[in-house]
């Protein structure tokens, strides 16, 4: 599994590498159906219209990262029937933009850098269960086009999304498992 490396930042210098310390652990996760749609959860939290996301989420210190995309996979969305098929080869780095409101864990932190891992579902829509973690990351979730995606981020979001996209694209229209 690998794909390209890339820093999201929009614009500007990717951080020193020093400076990545300064921004938070995350793995994502691009979960493709038999079909090659892409699972989307709009955020319970979040203000619409561009408040959709891939499943996300923090790495525990110690953790394996496939480990903590798998974990997050399931806390956020009841999955776990999946398969990796992919993962980006370096992290990806965005900064938190001055008006965005960070919860208590990530205040300290200026960005997020992540590692990606695209997933192929193996299961049944039924195993989906948005309430199966105790704060529910999302209130509804929906398959979408590959296209459909980047219009439904937030714009801070967005840059990652599309090298995200972009790096798993081979693997969305004739990913392995999808017959």
């Amino acid at each position: 599994m690998a794909g390209p490396a890339a820093w999201t930042g929009g614009g500007v210098d990717p951080p020193a590498p020093k400076a990545l310390a300064r921004y938070r652990p995350n793995v994502g996760v691009v979960l493709i159906n038999r079909d090659g749609k892409l699972w989307l959860g709009r955020r319970s939290e979040a203000t619409g219209p561009r408040n959709w996301q891939f499943p996300q989420g923090g790495v525990d210190k110690g953790e394996d990262l496939l480990a903590a995309a798998l974990r997050e996979l399931h806390e956020e969305t009841g999955a776990s029937s999946a398969t990796p098929v992919g993962r980006t080869s370096e992290w990806m780095a965005y900064a938190f933009p001055p008006s965005y409101r960070r919860g208590q864990r990530v205040q300290r932190w200026i960005g997020q850098k992540q590692i990606w891992f695209a997933l192929r579902f193996t299961g049944e829509d039924s195993e989906f269960d948005l309430a199966a973690h105790e704060t529910p990351e999302f209130d509804s979730w929906r398959w979408a086009d590959p296209d459909e995606v980047l219009p439904c981020v937030v714009g801070f979001k967005q840059p990652t999304y599309e090298r995200v996209l972009e790096a798993f694209r081979p693997l969305i229209t004739r990913g392995p498992g999808a017959d």
